[in-house]
């Protein structure tokens, strides 16, 4: 939060939630705001979400996945959102993030179909 208000002209943290190493998730920015990235693309409209970590080197554990899918599926449901509109950050824009080991899981499908088998049970 220093960093974005002091670095940045953004009025809080860039993203909307953030997730820890245990999975658990805080809310950052309120989604009524649109949030903020230091690439090229627009984020109106996006949900953006920061697992803490460097993905490139780390790995996703099991209870980040779990909270990451159950965070996924309750915004997909409020507002009507198509899975396959699920992206990652440098499906907008030329960077590195979320990292190769988060990306990989949306590159073979691993998230939303887990997204779409909670979906569907709800």
């Amino acid at each position: 939060q220093f960093w974005s208000r002091r670095d940045r002209p953004w009025p809080d943290i860039p993203y909307h939630f953030m997730m820890d190493l245990e999975g658990i998730i805080y809310e950052a920015r309120p989604v009524s705001y649109p949030g903020d990235t230091n690439t090229e693309y627009n984020p109106t409209g996006h949900l953006l979400i920061c697992i803490l970590g460097n993905y490139e080197e780390q790995t996703l554990n099991d209870l980040q996945f779990a909270s990451l899918v159950n965070l996924l599926v309750y915004f997909a449901q409020k507002f009507n959102v198509p899975i396959e509109h699920i992206k990652g950050h440098k499906d907008y824009a030329d960077t590195a993030c979320p990292g190769q080991n988060i990306y990989k899981f949306l590159q073979d499908g691993s998230v939303l179909s887990a997204v779409q088998k909670k979906y569907d049970k709800k």
